[in-house]
């Protein structure tokens, strides 16, 4: 077994990479700086010398929601590197995994969204990421697409991290309560992903931490357990006039991975508990 990964250096990237290092599986990380997916000519040069990868990982992705509104580099990244990736898993016969997100969906739903409902993105960055899944599936049929939500580890910037940071600065926080999904946490992504990718049952799958919580919901949980004396108000997304439309509810439905693992994915208040005792013992908190 010999693993690509790429996007290495994010925070799903991480956690593969501390996977791999705890069960003794050959990997190759690349990030941006060793590797540029969205280049061709590049990638052509990498994979006339290395060809004997078993498994491609793509971790890379364009995250920034707000800003991908007016950046076309969004599709670049998300839509076109995908694809691009597939086509060479599909020359060395290597099986192929690239992440997608709850932001396929536009939220007007009232209950789980499982693999069959229909897409409609809201914004330029759910259409980056939902043009991406048809590419690759399109293009290889050994590849899994997998869809999460809301993900947060210690690997990278994300909201958990920022009400850490923010609870260091403010008495007082406004939190957003009209937007539904389930924190996940990347470690659990990792880790229920190798085991999917084992099966070789290609295609399309949701894994996110189970239950349902609002930015406000997971704020909360988090500012109670490291004890913060300020004061948290619930707000609604329309307060902050961010350029980009995001659905109000958006909750994965795993089950399709729990019934084929016939495993359970953890609760994401289990997610922030493991999040927290790793911030403690890199000392950030």
């Amino acid at each position: 077994m010999n693993v690509l990964l790429t996007g290495a250096d994010g925070q799903l990237g991480s956690d593969f990479k501390k996977l791999f290092e705890e069960k003794g599986i050959s990997y190759t990380a690349t990030d941006y700086n060793d590797l540029d997916i969205t280049d061709t000519v590049q990638m052509e040069s990498f994979f006339s010398k290395n060809d004997k990868f078993t498994h491609i990982i793509n971790c890379a992705a364009y995250n920034d929601v707000d800003k991908a509104e007016t950046d076309e580099n969004v599709f670049l990244v998300n839509t076109e590197a995908p694809a691009i990736l597939a086509e060479f898993a599909k020359k060395i016969n290597a099986d192929y995994v690239t992440y997608s997100t709850d932001f396929v969906f536009d939220g007007k739903k009232n209950s789980p969204y499982s693999e069959e409902d229909a897409a409609a993105p809201l914004s330029k960055y759910g259409k980056s990421k939902r043009e991406g899944e048809k590419a690759v599936l399109k293009t290889y049929s050994k590849s899994f697409v997998i869809r999460t939500s809301w993900l947060f580890g210690i690997g990278n910037v994300n909201f958990s991290k920022k009400i850490l940071e923010w609870s260091k600065v403010k008495e007082e926080l406004n939190v957003v309560d009209n937007e539904t999904a389930s924190p996940t946490y990347s470690k659990d992504l990792a880790i229920f992903s190798w085991k999917l990718i084992q099966t070789r049952k290609y295609g399309v799958y949701h894994i996110s931490n189970n239950g349902e919580a609002s930015k406000y919901d997971q704020a909360k949980y988090i500012l109670g357990k490291i004890g913060w004396k300020g004061i948290i108000k619930k707000a609604r997304i329309e307060d902050f006039n961010l350029p980009a439309k995001r659905p109000e509810y958006s909750y994965l439905s795993s089950g399709k991975v729990e019934k084929l693992l016939n495993e359970k994915i953890p609760d994401w208040k289990s997610g922030i508990d493991r999040f927290l005792e790793e911030m403690r013992e890199k000392g950030e908190i």
